[in-house]
């Protein structure tokens, strides 16, 4: 888990190519980014590219199709509805906890969330203007 208090820049998401590369996995690697400016410029792509890591940029206003949406969805249900932190680490903590149950507490819950289903439409009629 690669965690930032503050902005989200390129430098922050080399960092994390930097890190997914380091764990040497024997499988290839492609991560599935939105438009943000951090994450398309050339310097990440570089990088992207010197590492062998595909990039693969969901279309702009599409967070339908981005899992992350519903996974912070679920977790600011699970952290911020009702609770009340008397600082900032209590908040982050309360975050990771969240997040490090994904695989066991939340699994059933994030299994049903985090589907790869698209809605398709079966009578569709394309209109010129």
């Amino acid at each position: 888990m690669v965690t930032n208090a503050t902005y989200i820049t390129a430098a922050s998401v080399c960092e994390l190519l930097r890190r997914l590369a380091a764990m040497h996995l024997a499988v290839p690697i492609t991560l599935v980014l939105d438009y943000a400016r951090d994450q398309q410029c050339q310097m990440v792509k570089a990088l992207a590219s010197q590492l062998e890591i595909e990039l693969l940029f969901l279309p702009t206003y599409s967070p339908n199709l981005n899992l992350i949406e519903r996974l912070w969805k679920f977790v600011k249900k699970k952290v911020r509805y009702a609770q009340y932190y008397a600082n900032f680490d209590d908040f982050r903590n309360a975050i990771t906890d969240c997040l490090n149950q994904t695989h066991t507490t939340y699994k059933k819950e994030l299994d049903a969330l985090l589907t790869l289903n698209s809605q398709a439409f079966k009578k569709c009629e394309l209109m010129p203007i």
